[in-house]
């Protein structure tokens, strides 16, 4: 796959690896520390915290009460997608006691994955507002998880309110090859958005 110019459409490949931010969004327990740390090349950051008694009433556990530990800044990674193109993964807090950190994690994003429990759709809404309201392009993963229901992808479209140009795909977040399969999706996503952008001139 062609991947060279896409980030700046009409600019000629010259070489070299170009570096691009994309942001790991959705609600609380969707999957992005997993995301981040099954498809990273290093060792990722991440700042997850133990969650406690006293985060009872803000950290909802409907759904994911399996889940131990809670990002409180921000996860970090990065995966090399050919010899020309490194992304840098910033996975976001789904709490929303956290979010007021999101507008300085999106600045430079070029574009984000939002991703979805599809046994939660709701908790990913504020993801998906953020994207529309800060302009940043994105695709829509739904997390499987192993209890999670087979709905067809346009009642997911529906229920999401995503229009038809923005893609949804499913993925396993624990699985590097599916998590690679997103941020190669993504990627193909602004490069169509790229090329549309250049032919409107």
């Amino acid at each position: 796959m062609d991947l060279k110019g896409f980030d700046r459409p009409g600019a000629p490949a010259t070489g070299g690896t170009r570096s691009v931010k994309v942001m790991i969004a959705g609600g609380f327990g969707t999957g992005k520390t997993t995301l981040v740390r099954s498809v990273s090349d290093i060792k990722p950051l991440t700042t997850e915290e133990t969650l406690t008694q006293a985060s009872a009433g803000d950290d909802h556990l409907i759904g994911v009460t399996e889940k131990t530990e809670t990002t409180v800044s921000l996860d970090f990674g990065k995966i090399s997608l050919n010899d020309s193109l490194m992304l840098y993964l910033f996975g976001t807090p789904g709490q929303e006691r956290f979010w007021f950190l999101w507008n300085g994690l999106f600045k430079g994003a070029l574009g984000a994955v939002v991703l979805v429990d599809t046994r939660r759709l709701a908790s990913s809404f504020r993801a998906i507002e953020e994207m529309e309201r800060q302009n940043v392009p994105f695709v829509v993963a739904l997390n499987i998880f192993p209890d999670s229901r087979e709905y067809p992808v346009e009642e997911i479209r529906d229920a999401l309110d995503i229009p038809p140009h923005i893609p949804i795909v499913a993925c396993d977040a624990r699985d590097r090859a599916s998590s690679r399969d997103v941020l190669v999706t993504l990627i193909r996503h602004l490069k169509e958005r790229s090329a549309v952008a250049l032919e409107s001139r």
